[in-house]
């Protein structure tokens, strides 16, 4: 009896360890075929301050150095926003110069852009700080708003859009009231977005092609100088977009040609959300119906004003351009985002250059 509870004891030792043998197997099989969680590529901070793009005071926009400051030879009109730009790349990292279209950034590129309005007292108010961001999960550039505290202390992230009541005082010094639209993240996506995939608007080498105030180095030669900007042929290969509001330079022709580029092109070009109407305002576009010269709307009613083409050669009173850049009205006003002010020096350019063609 003995010999036979020593084997059963044995047997049920053996049993037990197997047991627990197999069971560890199969824990170890199941956790092997557990998925790996994927990254979901850049995610974006909280606030404006945890990037460290700002040294000091962040309200002071003091770049740290890994920041290139830019300008743009014209710029969108966003209700006469001041508007301070930088560029982040990664570290050891440069910007490929293109002929065409938006430099090619790097992955990880983060595009600053600062919006502030000058106060009645003459001071400066940040309202919001947009980012652009070129994700190396999946080469997508990504968006993302920050919204300014009354303080002027930080931005914090900031997705459904604002409406905010300010009075600024423009260009001239003259008092304005309205309510600044900060867009909300779909928004942005509708002017940056040509063929379904976001992009960039502004940096492209004909719009940074030129001489800052207060430099004497062309700002692409200088990127090249500090190891920025790769492959920028001579600059007489390079195109120039004109500066709009330069009329000593460049004749009215260029410089319309120029604010309908910068500020509907994004749109109105092949690709873009207003591909539908067939009026294309890039800068090198040729094509007299595609500038909308005696073409008709694609859709008539009260945003065209009732008026029967987009441009009437020698009457601006009759061209649906020129009426629609003249309204802060929903469903009239172009552009229908960016603005809520009627940008009047801007007006009177098309308008006269509309009045003077033939």
């Amino acid at each position: 009896m003995k010999k036979i509870f020593l084997i059963a004891v044995v047997i049920f030792i053996s049993t037990f360890f197997v047991t627990i043998i197999m069971q560890s197997c199969k824990s170890g099989t199941a956790n092997k075929q557990q998925p790996i969680a994927k990254t979901t590529g850049f995610q974006f901070k909280e606030k404006l301050s945890d990037y460290g793009f700002f040294k000091d005071k962040l309200v002071d926009l003091q770049p740290v150095k890994e920041l290139i400051r830019y300008e743009l030879h014209s710029a969108l009109f966003t209700d006469y926003a001041i508007k301070d730009r930088f560029i982040f790349l990664p570290h050891e990292t440069s910007i490929k110069y293109t002929s065409t279209g938006v430099l090619d950034f790097p992955d990880s590129t983060i595009i600053i852009k600062n919006f502030a309005y000058t106060n009645t007292e003459n001071k400066k108010i940040m309202i919001e700080t947009r980012l652009l961001v070129k994700d190396p999960f999946d080469k997508q550039w990504k968006v993302m708003n920050y919204l300014w505290n009354k303080e002027q202390t930080e931005a914090v992230k900031h997705i459904t859009g604002a409406r905010l009541p300010i009075t600024l005082l423009d260009e001239e010094g003259n008092k304005i009231s309205t309510v600044y639209q900060v867009p909300n993240t779909n928004d942005c996506k509708r002017c940056h977005v040509n063929n379904d995939t976001l992009t960039p608007i502004g940096p492209k080498a004909r719009n940074l092609n030129f001489v800052l105030a207060g430099e004497q180095e062309n700002q692409l030669v200088k990127w090249v100088s500090v190891g920025k900007l790769s492959g920028l042929p001579n600059l007489i290969k390079v195109d120039q977009l004109p500066d709009w509001k330069d009329s000593k330079h460049f004749n009215k022709d260029q410089r319309a040609r120029a604010y309908l580029d910068i500020n509907c092109a994004h749109c109105h070009i092949k690709g873009g959300d207003a591909y539908n109407t067939g009026l294309f305002l890039e800068y090198g576009q040729t094509n007299k119906d595609h500038l909308g010269i005696m073409k008709s709307p694609v859709s008539a009613g009260n945003g065209a004003g009732g008026l029967n083409y987009d441009i009437v050669p020698g009457d601006a009173t009759h061209s649906i351009v020129a009426y629609r850049m003249n309204s802060i009205e929903p469903g009239t006003a172009m552009p229908e985002l960016a603005r809520t002010v009627i940008h009047k020096e801007a007006v009177k350019l098309i308008v006269d250059w509309i009045n003077e063609m033939k």
